[in-house]
């Protein structure tokens, strides 16, 4: 299960409508609604700067968020849009779902490597070159894990580690329908270039000679 779920705060508002909408504006925060997961929908607002913090942030469509209301039981929520000024492009609304914990949603889930210090290849002086630091999986709101971990303890120089060998969390399956590549232990530069080398030198060796 994710143990940090980050919190996104956010504040009851008084109203509904495009005039209620317009006062949270002038307050300095973004108007929003929270819908879904059996119960009604409840306005909000958030401070602008904080959520547009939040936004830079990357990843803001596919994370789940604790939706965190004062007054109020923490809830499961994920973004469904966002509205944003046409010439600005700066927030104006937001729509936030809950999500029961049966509910699946898609989610960036980091990739952790273990056992380097054992690992053949970089022993041999390979280097581990990370393609994905982060996997997007279809994942069960009620059981998310934290990572997903790769153990290097029987890599040699030369391996390419793929999705496939990757054992996945109960529930949980890749949004990508290939076997795409996670990592890799590549050889050190002088020893690629001494193998380019001696390919070259033997390719020019067995060519036949000119008449």
């Amino acid at each position: 299960m994710a143990g940090q779920i980050p919190d996104l705060n956010a504040k009851v508002r008084a109203g509904t409508g495009k005039g209620a909408a317009r006062q949270a504006r002038r307050d300095g925060d973004v108007p929003g609604i929270v819908y879904g997961g059996g119960a009604e929908p409840q306005s909000i607002s958030i401070p602008f700067n904080y959520l547009l913090t939040m936004l830079r942030k990357g990843r803001f469509m596919s994370t789940l968020f604790n939706l965190k209301v004062e007054g109020q039981e923490d809830v499961r929520v994920i973004c469904r849009g966002v509205q944003r000024d046409v010439v600005k492009d700066l927030p104006r609304h937001i729509d936030l779902m809950r999500l029961k914990r049966t509910s699946r949603v898609k989610l960036f889930i980091p990739v952790e490597f273990v056992n380097a210090e054992t690992c053949p290849g970089i022993k041999k002086g390979g280097t581990l070159t990370v393609v994905r630091n982060e996997v997007e999986l279809d994942v069960l709101a009620g059981d998310i894990p934290d990572h997903l971990t790769i153990d290097l303890a029987s890599h040699e120089m030369g391996d390419t580690i793929h999705i496939s060998e990757v054992t996945m969390p109960e529930g949980a399956k890749s949004v990508i329908d290939r076997d795409f590549v996670i990592a890799n232990i590549a050889a050190p530069r002088t020893m690629a270039a001494d193998d380019d080398e001696e390919a070259t030198e033997d390719a020019a060796a067995e060519a036949p000679a000119e008449e």
